[in-house]
């Protein structure tokens, strides 16, 4: 009889232990695999693609000062917007524009994020060296192209002719030397003066508070920073006499 019952309470907890185990595995959740689209790339001919009657790069290029200009670029970054007006860096694949004072309301500024794209319809002008484009509209272009470019090491580029041909373009500079920091004006909150050195020439950079702001981390990061500092630069190739850097990024080398 004992033998019995022995065998009984055995088989009470085998049956015991395998609900338990049953209600386990039903408490296992269940595997998910959350897949994602991947980012949608785009050809070179995609992006430079345009739209009729408006100019490549090249033929923006080899326009005449002051003619009418028509173009189509992305926007990789732009200045506070002020009284109806808002100054534009972009690019295509081919080179870089800069739109100085382009007529937008504030609205439409909150959406000039890099990668729109946008027509643009002014007149070509140059000042100091720079190529720029002024009195000018835009008007977005909805095609489902965006484009942010990368920014391009022309560090040995530095005190040659081939420089100016990536400017207004988004580059890097890197393994330059800090030789001098000053504030516009001698007043913290305004520009800030930036001269590098790269095999032993100097040139002149700028944090344009218009684009980068004292409140932005590379405003502060200058404060930081000091003669002989060995630094990494990464900015909008903007020109003034020679280049002078847009300063957007700044690290130790």
């Amino acid at each position: 009889m004992k033998k019995l019952i022995a065998i009984l309470l055995a088989l009470v907890m085998v049956l015991a232990m395998a609900a338990c185990s049953d209600a386990t595995e039903e408490k296992k959740p269940a595997d998910k695999t959350e897949t994602q689209e991947p980012a949608k790339t785009y050809t070179d001919e995609e992006i430079n693609a345009k739209s009729e009657g408006v100019m490549t790069w090249e033929e923006y290029m080899a326009a005449e000062l002051e003619a009418e200009v028509v173009v189509e670029c992305y926007v990789q970054g732009h200045q506070s917007w002020w009284d109806g007006k808002v100054t534009v860096y972009a690019e295509d694949i081919s080179g870089g524009y800069f739109m100085y004072e382009l007529a937008c309301e504030e609205a439409d500024a909150e959406k000039l994020v890099p990668g729109t794209k946008i027509r643009v319809t002014g007149y070509k002008a140059e000042w100091e060296g720079e190529v720029e484009i002024i009195d000018a509209t835009f008007e977005f272009v909805d095609d489902g192209i965006t484009y942010v470019a990368q920014a391009q090491d022309v560090t040995a580029l530095l005190g040659t002719e081939e420089l100016i041909e990536k400017q207004n373009m988004l580059v890097a500079f890197n393994g330059v030397t800090i030789k001098d920091i000053s504030y516009k004006n001698d007043e913290p909150g305004d520009d800030i003066y930036v001269t590098v050195t790269y095999e032993e020439a100097d040139y002149s950079f700028c944090v344009e508070r218009y684009l980068t702001d004292p409140e932005t981390e590379l405003y502060k990061a200058f404060a930081e920073l000091q003669a002989g500092d060995v630094v990494n630069i990464e900015g909008f190739a903007y020109w003034y006499q020679g280049i002078n850097t847009h300063i957007t990024a700044v690290s130790v080398a």
